[in-house]
């Protein structure tokens, strides 16, 4: 039985208030208020992760063997919401924005959804021989897990500046909420 099937990641949404009437006040309340993002100041919104693992090794012989290995995945998305009712051109524009936003934050979701199927396929079966106490192992996993986390920070980065780059998908909601279009 294929054991990695069967785990499914928890998301939510955690909002964070802003202030403003227009589409402008807006964007500058996420500025002051924004999640903070890697020593870069605000950003508008922010996805973030909790993994844990439960292992189950077996000593098969003098070689240790990772049997199963079940993630617990919880997904976070950080993003704003008004304090305030808007006025309905505000507000259309606004859904617009905030749309186009969470959208960008389930792919940084799927990423991470998608290393963690990588941890599993690199790890579950992984035998190291003669490691009869499983330590060995461990550090072996270590060495894995770190590459593919690596390779996650880096695919969230190249995908964050594209997007944000000039005529970029976050550019153009920023220049329509800003604008008013």
């Amino acid at each position: 039985m294929d054991t990695r099937a069967e785990w499914q990641a928890v998301e939510k949404v955690q909002p964070y208030a802003i202030a403003g009437k227009s589409g402008a006040e807006l964007y500058a309340s996420i500025g002051e208020r924004g999640p903070k993002a890697g020593g870069l100041g605000r950003a508008i919104a922010h996805t973030n992760f909790k993994l844990t693992w439960t292992r189950k090794y077996e000593v098969q012989g003098d070689a240790c063997v990772l049997v199963s290995a079940r993630p617990k995945l919880i997904i976070t998305y950080t993003l704003p919401k008004p304090s305030e009712p808007l006025a309905v051109d505000t507000k259309k524009n606004w859904e617009a924005f905030s749309a186009g936003v969470h959208k960008h934050e389930l792919v940084h979701g799927d990423h991470i959804k998608d290393m963690v199927k990588k941890i599993e396929a690199a790890t579950v079966g992984l035998t190291v021989l003669a490691d009869p106490d499983c330590k060995k192992i461990k550090t072996e996993m270590t060495t894995r897990l770190g590459a593919l986390s690596r390779a996650q920070r880096q695919q969230s980065r190249d995908f964050d500046r594209m997007e944000l780059s000039d005529g970029g998908n976050i550019h153009q909601l920023i220049l329509a909420l800003v604008n008013g279009h």
